[in-house]
């Protein structure tokens, strides 16, 4: 256990105030449940606070209430994973490669509603990915970690590279369906990493 005064979230000591549980998800890594029940069983025995807000993520994540968790695909597990922290208003989401099993659409409205989150409820997202595409023009900050430390971190606006390659005097050429300046800037910094 690290002291009290290290690390905090919202103000509270991260490893010992339970109650941060209620204001804090972390989406990432297995979610082997595969019982045989439906995803309505699953919410009929969950408090909800806001049916509107449950509807909504329902909506955006396409999750069918009839699916049983012992039939659904990867995809679908997952979307249902999200759904039973985002139905809940938080104040910090933490998500660790959540969208790789989404579909394009899936992913586009998984991110648009979390900018809004961001944007009307001040929440905090912090996403860590290895799918580059599109996040661009949807982060705020990036933090890159090489092995060992923090390679950067900052502002998306303050980064020198992005913002050169996005019209400045050293300007990179994207060719059409190529990949955006913070997927090669960040691939860039992976094969300096690797050697």
């Amino acid at each position: 256990m690290i002291a009290h005064d290290v690390i905090r979230v919202l103000g509270r000591p991260a490893f010992h105030d339970t109650t941060l549980a209620g204001d804090v998800a972390f989406l990432g890594g297995a979610f082997p449940f595969d019982a045989d029940i439906s995803v309505a069983d699953i919410l009929g025995g969950r408090p909800v606070a806001d049916a509107g807000r449950r509807a909504k993520v329902l909506a955006i994540l396409e999750v069918d209430p009839a699916w049983r968790m012992n039939r659904v695909s990867d995809g679908q597990r997952r979307r249902v994973q999200l759904l039973l922290d985002l139905e809940r208003p938080l104040r910090v989401i933490l998500l660790d490669e959540v969208t790789a099993e989404l579909d394009v659409l899936s992913r586009a409205d998984l991110l648009r509603f979390l900018r809004e989150e961001s944007e009307q409820r001040a929440v905090t997202i912090i996403y860590a990915s290895h799918v580059l595409e599109g996040l661009a023009a949807w982060g705020t900050h990036l933090a890159f970690l090489s092995p060992g430390r923090l390679r950067r971190f900052g502002a998306l606006a303050d980064v020198d590279e992005l913002r050169s390659a996005a019209g400045g005097p050293a300007a990179a050429v994207v060719a059409p369906g190529g990949p955006s300046p913070l997927h090669q800037l960040c691939e860039r910094w992976m094969r300096e990493d690797r050697r």
